[in-house]
Parts: structure tokens; sequence; C-alpha cells
């Protein structure tokens, strides 16, 4: 099989990961951008992103639509699936077909048929021996495989990411890691609650409402978490969200 990835695709996405790593940058919207612009390679497949946090357990950070959060979260409770066999083993789980990965994964596997999902991928975000999370590719597809090319360019980007979080923030800066990604676990659950919130206030799915904090977080230059707490103290102070 050979790569479905353009070379122009593949820079623009690299570029983009590599111009968000900056200084002051916002941790969870660019584990989101990695999700979703790795599932924008890959033609749509849903993508998930778990980190682990200070005492090496797995948890949920981003993903490229609600679906695919639900399962990573059930991942997470379980303490069984493909995220969780990357991150344990530092190896890729490569075009795992879902329908016979019950003995594999006997309680994730059935869930993820459930969801609609028929095959699956999971990317370790590692630098040499250190492991600091994992990363999902779902298909809806039947037999929805990855060409060798394509699991390499995942890895590679996989791999610029965890880079980046190790080198730009936890060895340039001065800064642990680990506490990092705790703020980034902690701000996550306010997110979460805003989401939740904007959605049941205007009558919308979790995955618009999401949008519409993206979008006004990037229009005003905002941290997620920061304005996801504004939205539960005081939405009247954020009325103009919107998409645009």
């Amino acid at each position: 099989m050979t790569s479905t990835i353009s070379a122009e695709r593949l820079a623009r996405v690299f570029v983009e990961v590599a111009d968000t790593l900056v200084d002051e940058f916002d941790l969870i919207e660019f584990l989101q951008l990695l999700a979703t612009r790795t599932a924008d390679l890959l033609d749509a497949s849903p993508v998930g992103l778990l980190l682990a946090d200070q005492r090496g357990r797995l948890e949920f950070m981003a993903a490229s639509d609600e679906n695919v959060k639900l399962l990573e979260l059930f991942q997470v409770q379980n303490q069984e699936g493909p995220c969780l066999e990357a991150f344990r083993t530092g190896a890729a789980v490569v075009n795992a077909d879902l329908a016979e990965a019950g003995g594999r994964w006997p309680r994730f596997a059935p869930r993820a048929v459930e969801a609609g999902f028929r095959s699956v991928h999971a990317f370790p975000l590692r630098l040499r021996a250190e492991r600091i999370g994992a990363m999902n590719v779902f298909s809806a597809n039947v037999g929805g495989r990855l060409a060798d090319t394509d699991v390499q360019i995942v890895q590679a980007l996989a791999d610029v990411a965890s880079i980046g979080l190790l080198q730009e923030r936890a060895i340039t800066r001065g800064e642990l890691l680990t506490e990092q990604l705790q703020g980034a676990l902690n701000s996550r659950v306010i997110i979460e609650q805003a989401k939740g919130s904007l959605a049941q206030a205007r009558g919308i799915s979790v995955d618009e409402a999401f949008i519409l904090i993206r979008s006004h977080a990037r229009r005003h230059n905002l941290r997620l978490g920061d304005l996801a707490q504004t939205i539960i103290g005081d939405p009247a102070s954020v009325s103009d969200l919107s998409a645009q």
C-alpha cells in the first residue's frame, strides 16, 4: 500500500505544529490541533489523545470528535485498549481489526464496534525511552488499514509533538513536565464543564459548543482553560460567542 497523504498537506501540518510550540503556548489547544490535523491527514479518521498524569496514569486530553472522546474515557476507566497498550509497550498498534480483538481487549473492542468503528491504530507519544501518552486513530471501514508509509508519518508526527512538549516546556523553560500536564488535566475538566453548560444553554451539540469556545479563544488570544472558567463563572460576559 502506498501513502494517501500528499507531501504538501504533510508539510503544512508539520509547520503548523512547529509554529504552535512557542512561548506561552496553550497545551490543550496544541493537543487539539494535533488531534484534528492528524484526522485531516487521514481523511477524517477520528483521533483521540491521552497523556500521562503525575502517577503515570493515562488521562483523556483531546479528540477530533465527541464520539471518540467517550471511547477514550472508556479506555481510561477500564485500563484497557490500544492507547494503553501503545503507552505501556512504547510500540505502535497498527491495523487492529476490532471485530477480532475481543481476546486482546475484551471490554474495549465490543464497545468500539458498538460505536461504529471497525479498525484502530495507536501511536505512543515518546522520546527514546520516555513515554508521555498515546494517540488513537479509528476507522469506520472494515479493513481500514494504514499503509506502512502512513504509519511512519503518523508516528513521526506523534514523535515531533512529544519532542516539542518535552524540550520546549520541560527543558528549555525549566518547568517540570508532570506539573504542566497536571495543570492541563485540571483545565480539561473545566473545559468539559463549559462545553456541557454552553451546549445545554444554546441547545447545540457538545462538539458545536467546543467549536464556539475554541474559535472565541483564538480570536481573543485567550487560553481555553481561562475562557472555560469564565463561561462557567460569568456566562453573560461572553455572550458574543460565535464560530466566526
